[in-house]
């Protein structure tokens, strides 16, 4: 079972706004406010992704319990500029809280919204989420076999209808869990133990936990955080996905 648990201090060194934009690829990128269609309905999402070339990796992203605030539209973009198509679904359209079922199901019309776009290749999925959004990869990653690699981040894998850890049996995707000490809605300690019980049930995973962080730390007034906590985080997430999307 191989695991990695890196912590890190979180000092603030503010960069320029579009730092995390300014990748080693430097693609240029287009960008849209789409409808996914779901239960008969169409969920407002944003949509990144390269203006040229590919197929690229297709990546599904799960905004927090605030909304799909300014900031993910910032990270999104700049996700796309490292060489993905990146979907940031708009879970909260028509209920706060839906059900995990109708979540799914969003998800799975997600999944079929990117794999029908001739830049993405169908066989490349990944999915990523932030704090609701995390609880979400934890469950439905090992559920949904069109992802190939999730990231959740500050989820809560002993909390909801199902709970994240009762369906570890399933997971076959390797997964990044990237979480903060100072998390008190999700304690730092509940990761830990659900970091062993993947051990005991010998599932891939990484761990990084950075030092002093709270919950929901990559934005701060709804804005992408751009200090160097931020873009180290950001860049685990995106060499992630490039060594276990390709």
């Amino acid at each position: 079972m191989r695991i990695m648990t890196v912590l890190i201090l979180g000092a603030l060194f503010l960069l320029p706004a579009a730092a995390l934009a300014q990748g080693p690829e430097g693609l240029e990128i287009t960008t849209s406010d789409i409808g996914v269609q779901s239960n008969g309905q169409a969920y407002a999402s944003y949509l990144a992704a390269p203006s040229a070339g590919g197929p690229y990796p297709g990546i599904v992203l799960i905004h927090s319990f605030r909304g799909l605030e300014e900031g993910y539209r910032t990270m999104t973009d700049a996700f796309a500029t490292q060489g993905f198509v990146v979907l940031a679904v708009g879970w909260q359209t028509f209920e706060q809280s839906p059900s995990d079922a109708t979540v799914e199901q969003l998800l799975r019309d997600s999944v079929a919204f990117l794999s029908e776009r001739d830049d993405v290749d169908p066989d490349r999925l990944g999915l990523t989420g932030f704090c609701a959004g995390g609880r979400y990869t934890m469950l439905f990653l090992p559920q949904l076999d069109a992802f190939g690699a999730g990231v959740a981040w500050y989820g809560f894998p002993y909390q909801g209808e199902t709970q994240p850890v009762d369906v570890i049996d399933q997971l076959d995707a390797p997964m990044l869990i990237i979480h903060g000490t100072a998390d008190s809605p999700s304690p730092i300690d509940a990761i830990y133990d659900y970091a062993g019980a993947l051990t005991d049930a010998d599932k891939y995973f990484e761990l990084k936990v950075y030092y002093g962080e709270p919950h929901g730390f990559m934005l701060e007034n709804s804005q992408l955080r751009q200090d160097e906590v931020a873009q180290d985080a950001f860049r685990e997430m995106v060499d992630f996905f490039q060594r276990k999307l390709g």
